[in-house]
């Protein structure tokens, strides 16, 4: 006699219900947490705080429509028309919530909105195009006071704490070595690397990311020394230009005060290709791949103050990594897996300013000022024996290797599962014997892998996800938590269509009910990004 496993049905609200849009997605969310008469032994019902988090927003709540990282900002904008400056500030943000410049997308707003902060360009994922909004809107101010329901808002940035641990107030940590991921012949450069926390003062989650404040590549800063025909010594406050090149300004994007700052040295045709590149244009179709000595070269024999040329850069930011390491599994260490970013582009080749930094420039017993930022809504569930699906392609595998880390050092006895992919099998899989013996000990209870490069067809993560429709569908119904991590703009996207369409292929739901199934699990915490 064969034994069937029943895959349990649960009551879907269609949209002829009695019932708003709201009021639907809090009950379709809580039948699918809770709803158990069916269900097999260790399903999990939604807590009081899942709940919660169901309820209708309040009627003054707009419920950030456009708080998607893989949303062009001209949708994101126009989602918000109309809306109060604060909230239209928010939609121009990246929606990231990455916490890099030290605040979230809406407190970020809110500070400009309200006057407490001055500073337009912190949105580091955001770049130019957010920047260039901001502009725009916070033109509507002109030094009028924000309305009260703006002027009122509370940043996210707390009051400076008197230890140190915070963007504002990194602490020193130890930068203790690397190993590279990657097989001889891989196309991708990957590293895993270990930090000291011992003295710092710092204490992290699983889900957390850490902060890491880089200095520039000296070759870089050397040329660009080179391109301004300026003394390395020259005074910049109480550093020298060199020393400000180093450690202060970011080299990589040219703001528009840069582009606006050569026009009034030059002339002609030079000029105006200057200024059309101040006004967002790209005269020559270059713009999106000059960095600050690209930009310098374009306009050759120009010879800028010193101090005025620094003061149209950016400041240089932290840069963040999700945390591949658990606090109880390796106390007082703490790892991250970093892809370092090289490329060539007119005869130069590019680095990304942190990533071959730790891929190279650091050495071993190096002191490095750090600070670890709390995850926003991006965590191990607060039962242990809830099950979690884990999808995290390449360095997207970062966090989840700290989950079942975590998982493992404790015991939780919840299932495990685990999607990843990258381009070939035999170079590219991580933490391959670690995975192997997490499956041996029973705390990976399954692992799926998608190999883009290694076949005829291209086989992806999202791909994998369809594939185990019937299987994701079944550990959703028993309560199982969803996680994605990696890139916003195009796998993370891809990755919310298959689970949709799982929902809608193993659920029996109308396309338009399995994507507010979605939501409803993204509303109860149950369905978890960390996009970048």
């Amino acid at each position: 006699m064969t034994l069937q496993t029943r895959v349990p049905l649960v009551p879907f609200l269609p949209e002829s219900a009695p019932f708003s849009p709201e009021q639907r997605a809090w009950l379709n969310g809580f039948f699918a947490g809770v709803f158990s008469a069916d269900a097999p032994p260790g399903a999990t019902a939604l807590s009081a705080a899942d709940s919660a988090a169901f309820l209708p927003a309040p009627a003054d709540d707009d419920d950030a429509p456009w708080h998607d990282a893989a949303m062009p900002i001209d949708e994101r904008m126009k989602l918000a028309e109309g809306k109060p400056l604060a909230r239209r500030m928010m939609a121009a943000m990246a929606q990231q919530d990455c916490g890099q410049c030290g605040y979230l997308c809406d407190t970020y707003s809110k500070a400009i909105a309200s006057g407490t902060e001055p500073k337009l360009n912190l949105c580091a994922p955001g770049g130019k195009e957010t920047v260039r909004m901001l502009k725009q809107l916070a033109a509507e101010l002109d030094g009028a006071p924000a309305p009260a329901a703006e002027a009122a808002a509370t940043p996210a940035a707390a009051p400076a704490p008197t230890t140190p641990g915070t963007r504002d107030h990194p602490a020193d940590v130890t930068f203790l070595g690397r190993f590279r991921l990657n097989g001889e012949g891989s196309e991708k450069e990957t590293w895993h690397v270990d930090f000291d926390l011992e003295g710092s003062g710092l204490e992290y989650a699983v889900g957390d990311s850490f902060g890491l404040f880089p200095v520039n590549d000296p070759d870089l800063v050397a040329q660009v020394l080179a391109a301004l025909h300026a003394p390395t010594d020259f005074p910049i406050g109480e550093s020298t230009l060199e020393q400000v090149l180093t450690r202060n300004v970011c080299l990589k994007s040219p703001p528009d005060t840069l582009f606006t700052l050569i026009s009034y040295l030059t002339g002609g045709t030079r000029r105006a290709t200057a200024k059309a590149l101040a006004g967002g244009g790209d005269p020559d179709g270059d713009a999106a791949l000059l960095d600050v000595l690209a930009a310098l070269v374009k306009f050759p024999g120009i010879r800028p103050d010193p101090e005025a040329f620094i003061e149209c850069l950016e400041p240089l930011q932290p840069r963040l990594y999700s945390i591949s390491s658990s606090p109880v599994a390796t106390p007082g260490k703490l790892s991250l897996t970093v892809d370092a970013v090289r490329y060539d582009h007119a005869g130069r080749t590019r680095h990304g300013v942190c990533s071959t930094f730790l891929a190279g420039r650091v050495a071993p017993g190096t002191r490095m000022k750090a600070y670890v930022q709390k995850a926003h809504g991006f965590a191990l569930p607060p039962d242990p024996a809830t099950a979690i699906i884990m999808v995290g392609p390449g360095t997207g595998i970062a966090p989840f290797r700290a989950f079942l880390h975590e998982r493992n050092a404790t015991k939780a006895p919840g299932k495990n599962w685990l999607l990843f992919g990258h381009q070939r099998e035999a170079t590219d899989f991580f933490y391959a014997d670690e995975l192997a013996q997490m499956q041996a000990s029973g705390t990976l209870t399954r692992l799926d892998t998608a190999w883009s490069r290694d076949g005829a067809a291209k086989v992806y993560v999202q791909d994998k996800i369809r594939a185990a429709g019937p299987d994701l569908w079944a550990w959703l119904q028993q309560g199982a938590h969803f996680y994605v991590c990696g890139d916003a703009k195009r796998m993370a996207k891809d990755v919310e269509a298959a689970v949709t369409e799982v929902a809608a292929t193993h659920g029996g739901l109308p396309p338009e009910e399995a994507a507010r199934f979605v939501a409803g699990l993204k509303k109860a915490g149950r369905y978890q990004a960390d996009v970048y």
